[in-house]
């Protein structure tokens, strides 16, 4: 059974950094694996995400500050965000696919002075 599972996430002042980890359990993770981020009220939107290849992607609202990587030997993803806004403040979740789909729990980020 696969399961994915976030954390990292926090209550962070504007400006700072925080590092969420996505650890899979019951599969490799080298395949396309993503962060998507769902904020009150608003629909979930896909954030970063890396190809089995390695390529990566980001969406342009983190482009220039959020970095999306993988530690194959600990079948982990990572998703480094330093100059954080306020607006980045959402649940963050982790997905990965295999052809059918799978979703992290999810991990709280609060961006706030």
């Amino acid at each position: 059974q696969v399961q994915l599972v976030e954390s990292g996430g926090g209550l962070v002042q504007p400006g700072g950094s925080l590092r969420l980890s996505c650890a899979a359990a019951g599969t490799d993770c080298r395949y396309f694996m993503a962060w998507y981020r769902q904020a009150p009220g608003k629909q979930r939107e896909l954030v970063a995400s890396i190809t089995s290849s390695g390529t990566n992607y980001y969406a342009d609202f983190v482009r220039g500050r959020f970095t999306i990587s993988r530690d194959n030997a600990k079948n982990t993803v990572y998703l480094q965000m330093n100059s954080l806004k306020p607006e980045d403040t959402a649940v963050y979740y982790c997905y990965l696919t295999t052809g059918r789909g799978y979703w992290g729990q999810g991990t709280q980020v609060t961006v706030s002075s």
